[in-house]
């Protein structure tokens, strides 16, 4: 894995302790798809529950290093070198291709969480599912993207923003239907 900045080099010492782990028998046998269906469905869980931190903003946070740490290690299944500034710089015009709606339903849930009680309660009911689903969508994305032989290089997110919305909707169902699991 080559790294280009000290947040690339924190990001590659820090793939075996954080986020949620696939113990390596499971992966066993798997092929590079199915290896990162599973990685996928973790990081959905991951971000779900980075959803209902209560603190604003906190949560928003943990949900971008949850979608940081799941490419790095996309890229790792796939061999691929990881650049967390070339992510960021991919994933937030994906992100936007959202538009003001979603994006923002996002922020004000995170937001809402000042309010005692009510706040955490509304907040709990959406920020999950949205955390999940955009990470969804991410991962996908990328696994295809990945899986047609790109690279974080020759990754361009105008090409993929309409799927990327289309994942994001099947993403909601996704993540519902992992929470209740």
């Amino acid at each position: 894995m080559v790294t280009n900045t000290k947040e690339d080099a924190k990001v590659k010492e820090n793939l075996k302790t954080e986020g949620p782990e696939v113990a390596e028998e499971e992966l066993e046998g798997l092929s590079t798809l199915e290896q990162a269906d599973k990685i996928v469905r973790n990081f959905v869980l991951w971000s779900a529950g980075g959803g209902l931190i209560p603190m604003p903003l906190a949560d928003i946070a943990a949900i971008y290093a949850a979608q940081v740490t799941m490419i790095a290690k996309l890229s790792k299944v796939y061999d691929i070198p990881f650049s967390e500034h070339k992510f960021k710089n991919t994933l937030f015009p994906l992100f936007a291709s959202l538009g003001v709606v979603p994006m923002g339903t996002g922020l004000l849930a995170s937001m809402v969480k000042i309010v005692p009680g009510v706040g955490q309660l509304v907040s709990g009911l959406s920020m999950p599912v949205m955390a999940g689903a955009i990470t969804y969508a991410t991962g996908k994305v990328f696994t295809s993207h990945f899986e047609a032989g790109g690279t974080l290089l020759d990754f361009n997110p105008e090409t993929m923003k309409d799927y990327y919305k289309e994942l994001f909707e099947k993403g909601k169902t996704v993540a519902k239907e992992a929470a209740s699991s």
